[in-house]
């Protein structure tokens, strides 16, 4: 396996990497894929095995069991070196509070995303979408506070255009509060509108890439 440096960070990523959408089939999840404790330990498995070590998933994936089927799978412990992504934004409940980038629905789904995994820190936290109602100056700051607490090591953003990306890099810059060390983008041979801005912002401000 391939490790490459995953932005300005010093993180080694695996080329290759495990994503989990499919753990769980719960509500509108079972149209894209069932998979079940058993099945996710196996393949979770022969993904360490092969020497994959990040696995990618978010607190809505089959509303929260995804990251429960992970942290099953784990048994509570990391196996070698296996990093784990996670992410927040998208509505989890209904309440009012129970979608967005507020401090109080951010910390707080970082908070049971963790003792779903059943592990004391996520390696990679993205915010999963733009949220235009919450000031980005108040996201940046709750995820200092999440970095500063241990329970998050690194950041990210996830399906985010050009100048939200600059924006938040603007703002945790003149905060001096924790940067995006990576994105996660939608980019296949048919789908190349990142090459227009996402990928040349990857590579002018140091930006990791997660396709």
């Amino acid at each position: 396996m391939e490790y490459r440096t995953l932005g300005r960070s010093g993180l080694k990523v695996s080329t290759l990497t495990m994503g989990t959408m499919t753990f769980g089939g719960a509500g509108a999840f079972s149209a894209v894929g069932k998979t079940d404790l058993d099945e996710a330990r196996r393949m979770i498995d022969l993904c360490i095995d092969s020497g994959i070590n990040l696995i990618d998933t978010a607190n809505v994936y089959s509303n929260g069991l995804s990251e429960e089927i992970i942290g099953e799978a784990l048994g509570g412990k990391r196996k070698g070196d296996v990093l784990i992504a996670s992410k927040a934004r998208m509505r989890i409940g209904d309440g009012p509070n129970d979608e967005g980038l507020s401090r109080y629905h951010l910390i707080r789904e970082c908070e049971k995303s963790l003792k779903r995994l059943r592990t004391d820190v996520i390696d990679i936290y993205f915010l999963h979408e733009w949220d235009g109602t919450t000031p980005l100056e108040e996201t940046i700051a709750a995820l200092d506070t999440l970095v500063s607490q241990g329970k998050v090591r690194y950041v990210g953003c996830s399906n985010y255009s050009g100048w939200q990306v600059m924006k938040a890099l603007g703002i945790s810059d003149r905060q001096h509060q924790p940067r995006f060390v990576t994105q996660q983008i939608h980019y296949t041979l048919e789908a190349r509108e990142a090459e227009y801005e996402l990928l040349p912002i990857s590579v002018d401000q140091g930006l990791g890439v997660l396709v």
